[in-house]
């Protein structure tokens, strides 16, 4: 007869079998998902809606370089499913992360699909996904290169314009010291320190203006905005400027349009192409301002007889500080800054401008703008009919005016 503590022995020791036994089983089941993990090519559930839900190009690639699944973005590279990835840095990303096992980025230049001349500046980040796949992720940073490369461009020129005007006062505040028993040359150095001071006040004020206008927040109160009025007011700016230059100002073209934006930025826009119209013309020429309208759309055009753009800086003289011609620039006390200023101006109020020049013929630069169609308002309306019916009185009966009667 078995005793109480054998059966307890027993008891226990089968216990402890059947625990180490459900262990080695569940290690077994653990271990073959890993092997069939590590040597599947099959993309895990739910990756394929997390690639759905991303901005940037991103791709799964297996063993072989096979795609497996793309983002949606991932076509504008050229991946697609079933492909092959084309790009050979790509490509020897996803094998050092195959062969190290550690997630790795890169920066690198690849060119989009149908835009061999569009080369983008991309961040390429590969990560193991199981033991065949890999997960590729391609973020596009090339407009943060260019804003960052504007920003430094424009703290540099910036920097370089004040610097002479400010080194000028400074100078010319010397020779006033140094002079100060000789009355003429005290007024000679007071005048061009005016001059300079004018000059810096001119590059400050349109700093401020093209950073207004780059600003994201800079133009929140559009009205609607009479192109007659915008003409007008840009003429009579720049009429004594005309006058000592010799140039005649011309204004034809359509009346009567409106457009949707800020009437100042405008005047200022149109006012800087007169301007620079005004500089690069010669003695006795003209600059007509003309407006178009049609259907959908505003065009005000500003057309010189002066020295033209050579093809080269065409493409360039919307640039910040850019200057065709630097030696006339500098002696008129150009900034550099007016297109530019113009070319945001436009586009901001969501239009273009169009540049047509040849050298030795002018040029003419046109700013075109989305149309306003601006009801005659029924005030309006009302005055004109009784315009139109006591004019039709009088023609009735003349003797009302003979008699006195108030017409």
């Amino acid at each position: 007869m078995t005793s109480p503590n054998t059966a307890l022995i027993a008891l226990a020791v089968g216990l402890v079998i059947g625990i180490g036994l459900s262990a080695l089983v569940a290690w077994a089941y653990r271990a073959r998902a890993r092997v069939v993990e590590a040597a599947s090519s099959v993309v895990p559930q739910g990756t394929a809606d997390v690639l759905d839900s991303m901005d940037d190009a991103a791709c799964v690639v297996d063993a072989s370089g096979l795609v497996l699944a793309i983002s949606h973005a991932a076509a504008r590279f050229g991946i697609g499913v079933g492909s092959t990835l084309d790009n050979q840095e790509l490509r020897q990303l996803v094998r050092t992360v195959r062969s190290t096992g550690a997630s790795a980025t890169e920066t690198m230049r690849i060119t989009r699909s149908g835009a061999a001349l569009d080369p983008r500046l991309v961040s390429a980040r590969a990560s193991a996904l199981g033991g065949q796949l890999t997960l590729l992720i391609i973020r596009d940073v090339t407009e943060q290169e260019r804003l960052d490369q504007v920003r430094r461009d424009f703290v540099a020129n910036t920097s370089h314009e004040l610097k002479t005007p400010v080194g000028a006062v400074s100078l010319l505040a010397e020779a006033i010291e140094s002079a100060a028993d000789d009355p003429a040359q005290v007024r000679i150095f007071a005048s061009r320190i005016s001059a300079e001071a004018a000059r810096l006040g001119q590059l400050t004020g349109r700093i401020m203006s093209l950073s207004r206008l780059q600003a994201a927040d800079g133009i929140t109160d559009f009205d609607t905005v009479a192109i007659d009025e915008v003409i007008a007011s840009s003429i009579e700016g720049h009429t004594v400027q005309a006058d000592s230059a010799g140039v005649g100002l011309a204004r034809g073209g359509d009346r009567g349009a409106y457009v949707r934006g800020d009437a100042q930025i405008l005047i200022e826009a149109v006012g800087n192409l007169i301007a620079n119209a005004i500089v690069y013309s010669p003695k006795g020429s003209r600059v007509g301002v003309g407006v178009k309208v049609d259907a959908a759309t505003v065009e005000i055009a500003v057309s010189d007889q002066g020295i033209g753009i050579a093809d080269a800086d065409r493409d360039r003289i919307f640039e910040r500080f850019y200057r065709a011609d630097e030696a006339r620039s500098r002696r008129t006390g150009g900034t550099g800054l007016g297109l530019s200023i113009v070319k945001h101006a436009t586009q901001r109020h969501g239009g273009e401008v169009r540049v047509w020049s040849r050298p030795g013929r002018g040029s003419t630069f046109t700013i075109v703008l989305p149309r306003l169609d601006v009801p005659v308002p029924e005030t309006a309306r009302k005055i004109k009919k009784t315009k139109r019916a006591r004019k039709a009185d009088k023609a009735a009966d003349p003797t009302r005016i003979r008699n006195g009667e108030n017409a």
